[in-house]
């Protein structure tokens, strides 16, 4: 246990004597106050661990200096010490934020014996603090990889709905970090401190996911042996995922929508009804509007669902961010192997651009983590990559490249091609403003308008397009 200091709080010299010996017989270092007002004064020029006071002083009373410390330090541990007998005092007293009491006379083993207790439970609860900080640390805005405008507005809106109690909708394909976008909601949210917790939706029968939300009671089915609490309930105070909300079924559909409604849930096989005070955020993969069309999601349940919507865009969308996730990966993969790889070479690089990455940012972790695997020298190199099921060598966005070509010269048509497609599209979004596009890819002005001029785009055509588009709105 940490040695921490105490500072002891009495008017009578005699109880602090008694209390100093006890204490710094078992190693605690102790400092003494004769009121509260000079207590005080030795907490504002000294940091302690833990407070001990009698309740009963001339002036300031133990309870007003209990109070006192808790406006000051909202953490640091206080023993009360009462009279025999004032059982109120004592209920008093851990109504306003004591962390224990103790009944005069006592002997000093007694006095020993609450101080571990308290400050043993403190080391616990900053073990706590300690171990939920690190959880939240990988969810920080600043650990969440990109540079594309898109990925921005998505942090900008984590940032503006973190400490609301918004339900929020992420939408996006399979692989583009639903889960990290809830889980950074969560974590940088004033319900940081309660739990997280996430249910796969599409991963269970209906019966038992209905058991897994809302809980059950004894005999509610066979195999109910004893009553259990379900995800609702576990989560109270907290954030509750409902990952692939658009694979349940139209019954659950409806006991989910009574819920959100209500909030208020009911066990299986219960009449009860019980609050619950849990902050709803949904992940789906799947474009619930054109569910609803089809019949097969309720659009009551969508709009209590949908109430802010973050969409996160597939890679192929922001290739941009390919540089930057290939280096975020290999580091996190040379941290956990004590492996030293000094980077990807350019080769590499160029086929991980060239491709379309349908399984987005999950699939280019798998083929970093893979590649750093079967690297042979201290930098990922296109051998590297893998080949099977999808290769990486080949190019998803381009098309395929041309097998009677020689590597190099086939290469080069490929990466040219996928290079052109990205220059096209950019100067479709930006209307031929070459300034705009190249801040857009990261480059000056001047090299932006001589690739321009490689792959013959004239500005004046997409300007063209721009005004085009503008009249047909």
């Amino acid at each position: 246990m940490t040695n921490h200091a105490i500072l002891v709080v009495d008017d009578q010299e005699t109880h602090r004597d008694l209390c100093r010996s006890a204490l710094t017989g078992a190693g605690f270092a102790v400092e003494t106050a004769a009121s509260g007002a000079a207590a005080l004064e030795r907490l504002r020029a000294g940091a302690f661990g833990l407070v001990i006071t009698d309740q009963l002083m001339p002036g300031m009373s133990g309870l007003d200096l209990l109070r006192e410390i808790r406006r000051l330090h909202t953490l640091l541990p206080v023993i009360i010490v009462t009279a025999y007998g004032t059982v109120d005092t004592a209920v008093d007293a851990m109504k306003a934020g004591a962390s224990d009491f103790i009944q005069k006379p006592f002997t000093p083993d007694e006095l020993l014996l609450v101080a571990q207790r308290v400050l043993e439970r403190q080391d616990l609860m900053e073990e706590v603090r300690t171990l939920r900080e690190r959880i939240a640390e990988p969810y920080r805005f600043e650990h969440i990889v990109s540079q594309s405008p898109k990925m921005t507005e998505v942090f900008e809106m984590i940032r503006h709905l973190a400490d609301l109690d918004t339900t929020v909708l992420i939408t996006g394909e399979t692989g583009t970090g639903k889960e990290l976008v809830a889980h950074a909601i969560h974590y940088n949210s004033n319900r940081r401190d309660q739990r997280f917790v996430r249910i796969n939706c599409g991963a269970l029968p209906e019966t038992l996911l209905e058991s897994e939300l809302f809980g059950h009671e004894r005999g509610a089915f066979s195999g109910a042996v004893q009553a259990r609490r379900g995800k609702f309930e576990y989560a109270a105070g907290g954030t509750l995922l409902l990952d692939e909300i658009g694979d349940i079924s139209q019954a659950m559909q409806l006991k989910l929508l009574r819920v959100l409604q209500e909030k208020e849930i009911q066990r299986v096989g219960g009449n009860e009804t019980i609050q619950v005070d849990v902050r709803i955020l949904a992940t789906t993969n799947r474009d619930l509007e054109t569910a609803i069309a089809a019949g097969t999601f309720r659009s009551d349940l969508y709009y209590r669902l949908n109430v802010v919507r973050i969409h996160l865009p597939p890679l192929r969308e922001r290739m941009e961010d390919v540089p930057l996730l290939t280096e975020h990966f290999l580091r996190a993969f040379c941290e956990k192997t004590k492996r030293t790889l000094r980077g990807i070479d350019h080769d590499a690089m160029n086929a991980l651009a060239c491709y379309s990455w349908p399984g987005n940012v999950r699939e280019l972790g798998n083929v970093i983590e893979r590649a750093a695997v079967m690297a042979t020298g201290d930098h990922i190199t296109a051998v590297d990559l893998p080949v099977c099921p999808a290769p990486v060598r080949e190019t998803g966005a381009a098309g395929q490249p041309n097998l009677d070509l020689p590597f190099k010269e086939g290469r080069q048509q490929v990466i040219g091609e996928y290079e052109k497609t990205y220059m096209v599209n950019c100067l479709r979004r930006y209307k031929g403003n070459i300034g705009q596009c190249a801040q857009h890819c990261g480059v000056d002005s001047k090299t932006f308008y001589r690739k321009m001029l490689d792959y013959d785009l004239d500005k004046r055509v997409f300007r063209k397009l721009g005004d085009a588009v503008e009249q047909d709105e």
